[in-house]
Order: C-alpha cells, then sequence, then structure tokens
C-alpha cells in the first residue's frame, strides 16, 4: 500500500489525537456504511411493502421472500467475500461491490408484475450485500485502532442509524410526491453518488509504518482455529437470536403500525426513531466497550432489545410505537458495534473478516427466517403479537449466554 501525503503528515499521532489519519477513514466508511445495504435497503424495506404489494397485488409474505432470498444470498457469499477482505484490502473489494448494489437498488424502479424479477434483483444485492456494508468498512478500521477500537467502530456503524433515521422518511417522501418508482431510483443514485467518492479516496488499511506502535496489525489465530473456538459460538448463538428477531421485527414495523390505526408519516416517523436511537446505541455502546467488558454490555443491550419488541407486540398508539422502536434501535446499534468488537478483542486481525464473514451468514440465514414467519404469522393469524412476545422472551434468554463468555485481555494506555 502507497503511504499518502495525508497520512504520512500524520504517520507520528496516535489514535487519542485529533489529527490521526484514521479518523478520516472512519468518516468515510461511516458515509459508506450509511448508503449501504445494511441501511438504505434494510430500513426502507417496510416502506415499500405497501406501495409494491398495491401495486402488483404481492402479499406481505411473498414480498417478505425477497428480503429473505437477499439474506440467504449474503449468507452464501459473506464468507468469501471475508476471505477477499483478508487478501486484497476493503477498497478493491468496496468498489466494484457499491457500484453494483446502487444499480441494483435503482433498478427496482423498472420492476414488472413479475416476482421472479423482484426476487432475482434481491439475491443480486445480498450477493455483493456485506461488499458494501460495515462487513467490509470494518476491515479497515480494525488496522488503524486498538485502544478506542470501541469508539471508531460505533462511529462507523453510526453510519447506518443516520442512513435508517433519514431514509425512511425519505423514501416516504418521494413515494407520496413522485410514486415508489422515483424512491427507488433517488435510492441507488444517492448510494452511488456518495459512498464510491468517499471509498475511492479515503478507505484503505493502515500501513505497517512503526512496527511497535499500539496500531500495528496485531496477528491472531486463522479461521480454523477461531471456527473451534467457544467465545466464537456464543457470539454465533447469540447473533442468530438477535437476526429473526431484529429483521423480522424492522421489516414489518411500518406495516404492524399502520394495521393498528397509525398513519403512514407516524410509521415512518417510529422507523426513523429507531435509526435514531439505533445511531445514540451505537456511540454510547461503543464508549462502553472501550471500558468495560464487552460481555456484560452486550446482555444489557440485548435485554433493552426484548423490552422493545415485547412493547412493540402491544402498541397500539404512536408514543407506544415510538417507544418500542427506539428501545429496539437501542439493540440494533449496540449489536452492530458489539460483534466485531469481541471478534477483534478474541481473534485478531489475521483472519478478521473471513470470520466476521461467517458471522454473517448465520445472522443472514435466521435474518430471512425472521421476515418470513412474521409474514405468515399475520397471513393467518392477521396479528404479530403472539410471535413477537415469544422472540422477546428467547432474546431476552439469549442475551444470558454472553455471560459466560471468558474474559479477554484489555489493551493498556
Amino acid at each position: 500500500m502507497v503511504i499518502t501525503k495525508s497520512e504520512e503528515s500524520t504517520a507520528t499521532l496516535i489514535e487519542f489525537d485529533r489529527g490521526y489519519y484514521g479518523w478520516r477513514v472512519v468518516i468515510a466508511a461511516c458515509l459508506g456504511v450509511m448508503v449501504g445495504f445494511g441501511s438504505l435497503f434494510v430500513y426502507t424495506f417496510s416502506v415499500f411493502m405497501k406501495p409494491l404489494g398495491a401495486e402488483f397485488g404481492w402479499g406481505r409474505e411473498a414480498i417478505s421472500r425477497g428480503f429473505g432470498l437477499a439474506a440467504l444470498s449474503m449468507a452464501i457469499w459473506s464468507p468469501l467475500l471475508g476471505q477477499w477482505l483478508d487478501r486484497f484490502g476493503p477498497r478493491r473489494v468496496i468498489l466494484p461491490c457499491l457500484t453494483i448494489y446502487g444499480c441494483a437498488i435503482a433498478s427496482l424502479a423498472f420492476l414488472r408484475p413479475h416476482l421472479w424479477q423482484f426476487y432475482l434483483i434481491c439475491i443480486l444485492l445480498g450477493t455483493i450485500g456485506n461488499g458494501a456494508a460495515h462487513l467490509a468498512f470494518s476491515r479497515a478500521i480494525s488496522t488503524w485502532f486498538h485502544h478506542r477500537l470501541g469508539l471508531a467502530l460505533a462511529m462507523v456503524m453510526a453510519g447506518a442509524g443516520l442512513g435508517s433515521m433519514i431514509l425512511p422518511f425519505f423514501a416516504q417522501t418521494i413515494i407520496s410526491r413522485a410514486g415508489w418508482r422515483a424512491a427507488y431510483l433517488s435510492l441507488g443514485s444517492l448510494a452511488l453518488a456518495v459512498g464510491l467518492p468517499m471509498t475511492w479516496r479515503y478507505i484503505h488499511e493502515r500501513a505497517p509504518i512503526h512496527h511497535d506502535s499500539p496500531t500495528a496489525l496485531r496477528p491472531g489465530p486463522t479461521w480454523q482455529q477461531g471456527l473451534r473456538s467457544f467465545p466464537f459460538w456464543i457470539i454465533v448463538t447469540v447473533l442468530v437470536v438477535n437476526s429473526v428477531a431484529m429483521n423480522g421485527t424492522v421489516t414489518h414495523l411500518a406495516a404492524l403500525l399502520t394495521d393498528r390505526g397509525i398513519s403512514a408519516r407516524g410509521a415512518a416517523l417510529s422507523a426513523s426513531l429507531l435509526g435514531g436511537s439505533s445511531l445514540l446505541g451505537r456511540l454510547v455502546i461503543g464508549w462502553v466497550l472501550d471500558r468495560l467488558f464487552g460481555a456484560r454490555a452486550a446482555f444489557v443491550v440485548f435485554l433493552i432489545t426484548a423490552g422493545g419488541i415485547l412493547l412493540l407486540a402491544r402498541a397500539d398508539t404512536l408514543a407506544m410505537g415510538c417507544v418500542a422502536a427506539g428501545m429496539i434501535g437501542v439493540g440494533a446499534g449496540g449489536e452492530a458495534d458489539i460483534t466485531p468488537y469481541l471478534l477483534m478483542r478474541y481473534f485478531g486481525v489475521h483472519a478478521f473478516s473471513t470470520l466476521y464473514g461467517i458471522t454473517w451468514t448465520f445472522y443472514a440465514i435466521a435474518g430471512a427466517i425472521g421476515p418470513v414467519i412474521l409474514g405468515r404469522a399475520f397471513d393467518s393469524t392477521g396479528s404479530y403479537t403472539a410471535l413477537l412476545t415469544l422472540l422477546a422472551v428467547v432474546m431476552a434468554l439469549a442475551g444470558a449466554l454472553m455471560l459466560l463468555l471468558p474474559r479477554y485481555t484489555k489493551p493498556e494506555r
């Protein structure tokens, strides 16, 4: 990697300094994540559910299968993307994936009444999705930070919070004024206009300028050794439960609230509040992770999320919907920090992206299940209440598993 003049001028700085070049990488990654798969596609999906159903007569379960197919495609390809990131570096993976992703989002504007067309685009989005999400950007961040890794990851993940807070309203406004086709076209264009230039200019790994520096790359076990470890499977188990509950809830949030008499703008407000609390949760949890044992912080985060889902199961006013969305958002934000942070602390940087990609395989498979089972529950019973209550209880129990994780070595200042 060729060292740029900007990086060379800050080579003597450390991550506690404001002028440290790594913070520029963080800001660029934050903006890339904001328009990436995990923010733009996921958090606007529920806004398009009713317009697509009204346009083509598709049921909610059928539309939810598109999200599920995207998640399954992500599950299949994430480990390979992780290996590419470990081998070739983030920029060479992110740029082509982001280009395809933005064009695919825009192409949804040209949908016809054929479910196979919708499903095909969703599969493509899932295939390259993690190449335009925090899995890819976290690889670059993990090489720049050691002592302030939690805060740096939190700031990157804050991009998803910003996107989930802004983009649902942005999409709903365009849908109201110009239709859902114009909204998809605008979202795809936004992804390309914001993500590509920031990635091209700033996203790369830290060169080993000083081998004895605190931010020098730290080796770790191979991904095969990681798969044989107890902490890895605890992380995966909790992640699976969280994915089923979180993705199912988020994708049906707007439809659930409007079913209960809340206006479309009110439902969009709840979705944006979820994004706002997700942003706050990311920053707070990132700060906490650099100071406390991560497993205990994770347990508290998942309890808050379970409480939010339980409240949403019974929400019948805008106020209840907003409070529930806020609590769920804290969990969504905190989980995004916790997984890469714990992987780095337990396994180091050597196979970080590969192991992170493997966790995404499990996360995505579970994420494919969540929206579909909630859609089926509604189509068969006309209600989400019973299933959301069950998911809240299971999620609280899964969060308690984090307390079984062993201690890791904290970096000294």
